[in-house]
């Protein structure tokens, strides 16, 4: 099922997590859900996590604030 998303804009997204992540030193994870958590739109971002690494991981997010400039890369990313 994970065929279908990597394309072009999804590998620019990965790119882009990835990037964001080493600059914040964390989880291309827990960048993800702090930047759907930073988004105007979105109100309850879904996540899921098969442990405890995992749920750690996504926890961290809740803490993590993007600055714009990161912001705007994902945002770009995923356009």
């Amino acid at each position: 099922m994970v065929k279908k998303y990597l394309d072009d804009r999804g590998f620019r997204i990965l790119d882009a997590l990835t990037r964001v992540a080493r600059q914040f030193h964390s989880a291309p994870a827990t960048v993800a859900l702090a930047w759907l958590i930073a988004r105007p739109g979105i109100t309850a971002p879904i996540a899921s996590a098969t442990s405890l690494d995992q749920l750690n991981e996504l926890m961290k997010s809740l803490e993590l604030k993007l600055d714009p400039s990161a912001i705007e890369l994902l945002n770009r990313a995923s356009a």
